[in-house]
């Protein structure tokens, strides 16, 4: 494959293919447990990985899932709703309510199958006794605009939550809790995901029926495997957090240094790193954390010759976008219409690519193991 542009796509379409239900879920799905089973859960993925539920197991089935808009699946027996992200809304505490009154009263030979993914924070939303949605609309908009990351975004929104930290499970009981999670967080922490509706912490997670069905290092590794296949050497970095132009800076430097020689692989070769970074908004452009590394990599680069990139959310939106993400081109800079550090400044990284036609379109995938960054290193 001699097109940089096709390859880094193709290794992107790898890596979010080997984290779909379809590829993760059905070795977890082995013998339907015995009695009433009630499927609930929220999350980008929660509707494609209901309906794989409904798949191998068959009816009957019963129970809802939340989803972001356009996220749904064409479910038989399991109610598919859709809500807010990142933001929640009415729908989402609506449909909270009712996965609660569904899991209400039952009894020990009963199960409830909880399907986790990214996304589900907002969607599965359920404000503490005192607290208004107004309250938790305006708390997440100012961490998602601070810059904070994951883990403290998703501790304060369990404070903030009458059925995040473990409190799902509590209502479920005394039926046996199975919760099956493909996870968006560095770490693959259970009570991170989704805030952790049916654990409290990691500790509990180790005695709670918790099977975590695929991570962004099953991605990596994908996509990894494919570079193999077409002659392309992989280096690792593994999953990520911090700043994403600081990141990008980084990368920059160890991919010009592996250019020249300098590095710990040969070339042709390919950087790959997941995980999760932040951004700090203090502009009013458009665009989303993939973005802004791609445009900090641009500028870092300097158009590097022999160096591209792509730089997406495997949940196919990249912030609160239309894209998934973008690609970086060694001309990127000399296509360039402006100052490309105005736009940097504006946190305007969509306007920036979509005039070089360089944004990445996928649709939603229906999963999300967080970022997918692939930095294409070739000989000149």
């Amino acid at each position: 494959m001699t097109d940089d542009r096709a390859l880094l796509r193709h290794l992107f379409d790898s890596a979010v293919a080997a984290a779909s239900p379809a590829a993760c879920m059905p070795p977890w799905l082995d013998e339907k447990p015995a009695g009433r089973v009630i499927v609930v859960g929220a999350g980008k993925a929660a509707a494609s990985m209901a309906l794989l539920v409904e798949q191998q197991w068959g009816p009957p089935l019963d129970g809802l899932v939340i989803v972001p808009d356009s996220h749904g699946a064409a479910c038989e027996y399991i109610e598919v709703v859709e809500a807010s992200h990142p933001v929640p809304d009415e729908r989402g505490v609506a449909a909270t309510r009712r996965i609660l009154e569904r899991v209400s009263g039952l009894s020990p030979a009963d199960t409830v199958v909880c399907l986790l993914s990214g996304g589900g924070s907002s969607l599965l939303c359920a404000p503490a006794p005192g607290v208004t949605l107004e309250e938790k609309r305006a708390r997440t908009t100012e961490l998602l605009k601070s810059g904070a990351a994951i883990h403290e975004i998703n501790a304060k929104r369990r404070s903030l939550s009458a059925v995040k930290g473990g409190k799902l499970a509590e209502a479920c009981a005394p039926a046996r809790v199975i919760t099956l999670i493909i996870s968006d967080v560095p770490g693959n922490d259970p009570s991170v995901v989704a805030s952790g509706p049916t654990v409290t912490d990691a500790v509990a997670a180790r005695d709670a029926d918790v099977r975590i069905l695929a991570t962004s290092d099953d991605a990596l590794q994908a996509a990894a495997l494919r570079a193999m296949e077409l002659d392309v050497t992989p280096y690792l970095l593994g999953d990520l957090a911090g700043d994403a132009r600081a990141l990008a800076e980084s990368h920059a430097g160890l991919a010009i240094d592996i250019a020249a020689g300098r590095g710990p692989v040969q070339l042709p070769c390919v950087i790959l790193s997941g995980g999760e970074t932040t951004v700090h908004v203090t502009g009013k452009g458009r665009g989303g954390r993939n973005g802004e590394y791609g445009l900090a990599l641009a500028i870092s680069l300097h158009g590097h010759e022999g160096i591209s990139a792509i730089a997406c959310d495997t949940d196919g939106i990249d912030g609160g976008g239309d894209n998934a993400g973008c690609f970086v081109m060694p001309d990127t800079l000399a296509r360039f219409d402006g100052d490309a550090r105005e736009a940097q400044a504006a946190n305007d990284s969509y306007g920036s690519f979509a005039a070089l036609d360089d944004l990445v379109f996928t649709g939603p995938t229906r999963t999300n193991v967080n970022d997918f960054r692939a930095i294409l290193i070739r000989q000149v």
